[in-house]
């Protein structure tokens, strides 16, 4: 099945380092750590292989994926051996990579949107294509009461005022040319009740939010193990450090906010109650593309005995991301491609603040996914 990836933000750290990696595993130059579509457990017949993924992609900016590569692999994200033995391969996905159109109305830049990515599928005579929003992440939406339904969105949409925000525009787009959609960002995306008409009307699917990378994963873990030992959390704080894209975007006090709100919500689920505390990120330029997490949670044993835990995270950001890029447009295509359409809760393991109501505990969130892709085989 060949599958378009699209990717909102294609010239970004996440963006190039999945292109860089899916081209690095088509050519076989390493090994497939960190995609989990690659566990026995999922991988099957019903995923596109690695030689059928096609990259393209909308930006703001113009650095060239090469450039970016480069970049990366000065900072320690990339192998310095993969951006030269690839150069080809990256020149030929920049050929694929153009400007976010803008139009006089919202309804004129979906139109250019969507027009970009049927002939991105016709071009390179793509089965399907996945829009993946790897963009920053935006401030929460304003609500709207076109949001309500996709008859008074349309109509909104043709006016001159802002409806959508970015990423939401993306999704309505993306599900107007017949594409699926993923947000891997905090954003909008296709979270408002028009957009979800619209998917079903189109019969495409879509999965979000926010790709769980990092200090939530581990949250995701070890909630779980406090609930089943019977053990109350009293506290829980998090101190996250970040430089690159993704923490200068999150030195806005309005997108700081959207994210952190995401990163809170595991622990609620997983207690089912919500201790005191709260998640901060601040924005460290210094250390670029990596990321260090610190937590502090307070806990009561039995007899009302006091205790403590700390953990620290130490990772690379679009290390950590990419390989759940590429799972995740692959499970999607599939899914895509048996007949699923609308929101793909059982993709929950990925994000930190997933659609639908499905578990919050990594280890029943694994078991809801590795069921869903057996389920797209048969």
């Amino acid at each position: 099945m060949r599958t378009g990836i699209w990717l909102i933000g294609a010239r970004g750290s996440v963006a190039v380092t999945s292109i860089v990696g899916a081209a690095a595993l088509r050519a076989r130059l390493v090994a497939p750590t960190g995609c989990v579509t690659e566990l026995p457990q999922l991988r099957g017949p019903a995923l596109p292989g690695w030689s059928e993924l096609v990259f393209g992609g909308h930006d703001i900016v113009t650095t060239p994926v090469l450039k970016k590569a480069d970049a990366l692999a000065a900072a320690g994200v990339l192998p310095g051996r993969l951006v030269v033995a690839l150069a080809d391969e990256l020149a030929a996905v920049e050929q694929e990579l153009r400007p976010l159109p803008a139009g006089d109305t919202q309804a004129a830049t979906a139109r250019r949107i969507s027009a970009d990515l049927r002939g991105f599928r016709d071009r390179n005579a793509l089965d399907r294509v996945v829009v993946v929003n790897v963009s920053t992440t935006e401030p929460a939406a304003a609500p709207h009461p076109a949001h309500a339904g996709l008859a008074e969105l349309t109509a909104a949409l043709a006016g001159p005022a802002p409806v959508l925000p970015p990423s939401a525009l993306a999704a309505y787009a993306a599900f107007t040319a017949g594409c699926s959609f993923i947000d891997f960002t905090p954003s909008t995306g296709a979270r408002l009740p028009a957009l979800a008409e619209l998917a079903r009307a189109r019969a495409v699917p879509y999965a979000g939010n926010d790709g769980k990378t990092g200090e939530t994963l581990v949250k995701s873990v070890l909630a779980p193990m406090f609930a089943l030992r019977n053990l109350r959390v009293r506290s829980w704080s998090g101190l996250n450090l970040l430089g690159g894209g993704d923490g200068a975007n999150l030195a806005d006090p309005a997108a700081n906010a959207a994210k952190v709100s995401s990163k809170q919500r595991v622990l609620g689920d997983a207690l089912g109650y919500q201790p005191e505390g709260t998640s901060r990120i601040d924005y460290v330029a210094e250390i670029g593309d990596f990321k260090t997490a610190w937590d502090l949670i307070t806990f009561e044993g039995f007899l009302g005995t006091g205790m403590r835990m700390e953990f620290s995270w130490h990772g690379c950001d679009s290390a950590l991301a990419a390989p759940l890029v590429l799972d995740l447009a692959r499970l999607t295509a599939a899914a895509h491609r048996a007949g699923r359409s609308g929101p793909l809760a059982e993709l929950g393991f990925f994000f930190k603040d997933p659609l639908g109501d499905g578990p919050s505990a990594l280890a029943e969130q694994w078991a809801t996914l590795a069921a869903f892709t057996a389920g797209l085989a048969s």
